[in-house]
């Protein structure tokens, strides 16, 4: 036989007695399952925690009242420098007026006096100042209809696909969304160190108004830190915030609560439901506590 036949022979041998090597099939990881729940009995609610978002059943637009205020302060922050001040006029006093004679949430403004940027979004998100919204619509739009555009842009942009807003506010209940995407957004906002530091004063003092209140009563309780309240009669209580124990952070978003206080029905779902995921508090406390926590005083439709 030929050297060269030899060696091919050798060589088909060997690899026919050699040991097979397979690689290694990595063991799959198996899937974060999703916390279970008692939802509020009312509306509905979103959680992110520890990477897994978990929804209510029945994510369908519904009315979002001043909630709507977050996108309005998002837009903002990413359009107007720390350096930009409004020049009240007298067609924002005007509009304060109307807006204070039909029961909408206002802070006092006077012709002449100028807000920061900063300032502006501490009196829209503190104590849901209806009328700063519109003011900060046409200061940064120049037109509320280029505002509005920018904020349904913007919602398009976060993939928040069942969100429209009709106005700045949240009063009008064609402004709707759901829970899911009002989550998204909330999530998308606090990672401004602007917003996330707004949205966390439970007090601040802004020109003319002076000291306002922060509307939800949460903060600085239980780990809340950051949140903004709405609440109409067609939207009924709302809230979006996070929460952070023991180095989790849950983030939130409840819609269309119901009791005595629409604000304070909102605030109780959420408190209810970060006991469940942080706390390890069972399904019957959790629902006690739902039905029975009692957190805000009044409240004014925004």
């Amino acid at each position: 036989m030929p050297v060269s036949a030899r060696a091919a022979v050798v060589l088909l041998a060997a690899a026919c007695t050699a040991t097979p090597h397979f690689a290694a099939t990595p063991t799959p990881r198996p899937p974060v399952a999703a916390p279970a729940f008692v939802w509020p009995a009312t509306g509905q609610a979103s959680l992110e925690l520890d990477g897994v978002v978990t929804s209510s059943p029945a994510q369908v637009p519904v009315p979002i009242a001043s909630v709507a205020k977050v996108m309005t302060a998002y837009v903002t922050v990413h359009s107007l420098p720390a350096a930009a001040r409004l020049l009240v006029d007298a067609g924002d006093v005007a509009d304060m007026v109307r807006r204070r004679a039909r029961g909408e949430s206002v802070v006092k403004v006077r012709a002449g006096e100028v807000l920061t940027r900063d300032q502006a979004l501490t009196a829209l998100l503190l104590p849901s100042a209806n009328n700063v919204a519109a003011m900060l619509a046409e200061r940064v739009g120049g037109s509320w209809p280029v505002f509005l555009r920018l904020m349904n842009r913007t919602a398009r942009d976060l993939g928040m696909t069942d969100t429209t807003y009709t106005d700045p506010s949240g009063y009008q209940p064609s402004t709707v969304s759901t829970a899911r995407d009002q989550l998204r957004l909330v999530r998308a906002a606090l990672r401004s160190p602007t917003l996330a530091r707004i949205m966390g004063l439970r007090s601040a003092s802004v020109p003319v108004a002076g000291w306002v209140r922060n509307t939800d009563t949460l903060l600085g309780h239980d780990g809340f830190l950051a949140g903004k309240t709405g609440s109409t009669s067609s939207a009924g209580g709302c809230l979006v915030f996070r929460v952070v124990r023991a180095g989790r952070v849950l983030d939130g978003a409840v819609l269309g609560q119901r009791g005595a206080s629409l604000v304070g029905a909102g605030l109780a779902a959420a408190a209810g439901l970060a006991d469940q995921a942080l706390s390890g508090e069972d399904a019957h406390s959790a629902r006690a506590s739902m039905e029975s926590l009692h957190v805000v005083r009044g409240e004014r439709r925004s």
